[in-house]
């Protein structure tokens, strides 16, 4: 009886610190995107996404070569992340586009998040106006967020002038995710 007891505690334990842990598929921190590390290497991706399938040119990537954009897709068939690798010796990831609403950051953001989210979450470093789109810097993050310029007011919507903080509407939905390691 004795034994038993022990055993289903020790069950218990097993299983109350397991559910604790906390589940890091779809997690965005600043040195890495799910299982995908700021050190893994282009030839490691393979192994890295088992559960996924990784799409470029092949050859280049077991030989651990740079290719071009390297694609991750779940085997369902969903785009979940794309990658740009850097022209090091040893190449690694230099940049990371998360296309998949599930990644969301460690503060909570994701692509299903709003311009007063981050505001809410991050202090902005700078606003980078660009044609078609604006890009938002958070302070002491490698993460970046591009805002469509369809979301601004349509006075700012044809200007290339700086844009700032204020002038961006609440509601504005964040276009692309991205993480850039150098």
């Amino acid at each position: 009886m004795k034994k038993t007891s022990r055993a289903i505690a020790l069950f218990f334990g097993v299983a109350l610190i397991h559910s604790c842990q906390k589940d890091t598929t779809f997690l965005i921190t600043e040195t890495s995107v799910g299982p995908l590390t700021q050190t893994t290497q282009i030839g490691e991706l393979e192994s890295t996404f088992v559960k996924d399938s990784v799409v470029g040119d092949t050859a280049r990537i077991n030989l651990g070569t740079s290719a071009k954009k390297i694609e991750v897709f779940e085997k369902g068939g969903k785009h979940l992340l794309t990658l740009t690798p850097n022209s090091d010796s040893i190449p690694t990831v230099q940049n990371v586009r998360i296309l998949d609403p599930r990644y969301v950051s460690e503060k909570g953001i994701g692509l299903q998040s709003t311009f007063k989210d981050i505001q809410n979450r991050y202090d902005i470093k700078k606003i980078v106006t660009t044609l078609n789109s604006i890009v938002v810097f958070p302070k002491g993050s490698n993460l970046y967020f591009t805002i469509d310029k369809g979301e601004l007011p349509e006075s700012l919507r044809y200007s290339t002038s700086d844009i700032e903080a204020v002038q961006i509407p609440d509601d504005s939905k964040i276009k692309y995710l991205m993480l850039g390691w150098e």
